[in-house]
């Protein structure tokens, strides 16, 4: 076989038989995951939903099928853009076949997602993400009864240095130059700025500043510790299968104790329409929280609700003074007695598995941990179908034992690296059983069993009953 060489500059066919045009072999996941939706009638109820958005007549436009399905792919690689996502399906020919598009279509561009987003209402998103919902409740993969709710926080698409006074729409740095002046200084420096803004109480207040280019991104301490405009996403997931039930996204300064009830509704409207043709709906009985959600007021509404509540209860300096306040004790002790038995720390420790996972899924791999967006209702549409994906996620990796595509490659990984694990470790065995043969054989073969007349009749038991055994 002679050497090929590769020709420096091509001119491209300018016809090409449809017999000769490469096909890629497709993804097995995509195409498992096109056959999932398609079983369900995926299209036909997202097109019907949609069909209000659009006009009778005209050209047609991008399915919205598609559109969901490139925001799928966006949770499956990790993408946080659709700039990205749209770059990534156009250079795949597997997530070509996934979407429908031939090599003689080109593949919806970013902009066209944006214009097919402002489009679609967030009711409509919702849809999406409770028909999916129903989709794991028909597989048995949701129970609802015993949920847990944790939240963490997205940094926004917003700058500090952009903020503005709400009351006189100053910016920060002509703020501190007035109250430069106000104090004396005419011509303020850089030091004299930062003087007084160090030495200024309250200087971060929410209440006093804005961002104008998102008023919704709030001046929050990040998980990481630093000072950044953020969001917060709030989810609910099920315990006993790890399916996402809720997800709400809400101002950043906002405290647990009162975001928990907003989430909380959202999940029982989302289980509510996922069991609304079944004889008995779902219901939430039970709620597992970290100590951020514990309260006097939370504990004793979700008490007069129905609800027993798993929260972890937060040290507190000395004696709690219970005068006038029996509800909220009676509610904080029960709650108190069933973290303490062997259900409430076993689902405690099944809460920070279940909530963590999905959170690793969402913003860490799945590339959301910093949102392109602006305002909450952008943010939570993209989020909404983002958190669907995670739910076709969980039922992908119930059929094929596979949740992700790249966990393919990583199987294989996985599979040398435990064969090299067990490879070093037999071959560790080994020298140590060269070296020392006696102790490997006391901590690997059975020990003889030695009676207590035996013990006394032999001859070094006197003796070594006060030796160090040296």
């Amino acid at each position: 076989m002679a050497l090929g060489k590769r020709d420096g500059e091509r001119q491209d066919d300018l016809w090409i038989p449809t017999d000769q045009v490469v096909q890629g072999p497709g993804h097995p996941f995509y195409r498992r995951l096109n056959q999932v939706l398609s079983e369900a009638g995926f299209d036909r109820f997202v097109e019907g939903r949609c069909a209000k958005f659009y006009a009778d007549k005209g050209r047609p436009g991008i399915p919205p099928g598609v559109y969901f399905r490139m925001h799928f792919i966006g949770y499956f690689e990790g993408i946080d853009s659709e700039r990205g996502i749209a770059w990534r399906c156009a250079d795949s020919l597997g997530l070509r076949e996934f979407l429908g598009y031939p090599l003689t279509r080109s593949t919806p561009d970013h902009s066209s997602l944006s214009v097919i987003r402002r489009r679609i209402d967030l009711e409509t998103h919702q849809e999406v993400f409770d028909f999916v919902l129903a989709l794991l409740k028909d597989k048995g993969l949701v129970s609802g009864e015993t949920v847990g709710i944790d939240a963490t926080t997205l940094e926004a698409n917003a700058a500090l240095r952009s903020i503005v006074r709400r009351d006189t729409g100053e910016k920060y740095q002509e703020f501190l130059e007035r109250l430069a002046k106000e104090s004396g200084i005419t011509t303020p420096t850089r030091e004299d700025l930062a003087r007084i803004d160090r030495e200024r109480k309250g200087k971060g207040s929410n209440d006093d500043w804005m961002n104008p280019n998102d008023p919704d991104a709030k001046i929050t301490k990040m998980k990481d510790g630093r000072t950044h405009l953020a969001h917060k996403a709030e989810h609910s997931v099920d315990l006993d299968t790890g399916a996402t039930l809720a997800v709400t996204l809400q101002p950043a300064d906002r405290g647990d104790t009162t975001s928990i009830g907003h989430t909380l509704c959202e999940t029982m409207e989302n289980l509510a329409e996922a069991s609304r043709l079944d004889a008995a709906p779902l219901v939430v009985r039970e709620v597992v929280a970290d100590k951020g959600y514990h309260s006097n007021d939370v504990a004793a509404d979700l008490k007069e609700a129905g609800i027993r509540t798993y929260i972890s209860e937060p040290r507190r300096k000395g004696r709690r003074h219970w005068k006038d306040k029996e509800r909220a004790r009676d509610a904080v002790y029960a709650n108190r007695r069933r973290i303490r038995g062997d259900r409430g720390k076993r689902l405690l420790r099944r809460r920070g598995e279940l909530l963590e996972r999905p959170f690793a899924h969402h913003y860490d791999t799945g590339g959301m941990r910093r949102t392109h967006l602006r305002t909450h209702a952008k943010i939570l549409k993209r989020l909404l179908v983002h958190s669907a994906g995670c739910n076709l996620g969980l039922l992908m990796r119930t059929l094929v034992g596979i949740g992700k595509p790249r966990r393919l490659q990583d199987g294989v990984a996985g599979l040398a690296a435990a064969f090299t694990d067990a490879l070093w470790s037999l071959l560790m065995f080994l020298t140590a059983l060269w070296h020392d043969p006696r102790r490997i054989r006391s901590q690997f073969l059975p020990l003889p069993v030695v009676t207590p007349a035996a013990a006394r009749n032999h001859p070094t038991s006197e003796k070594g009953r006060f030796s160090t055994g040296c």
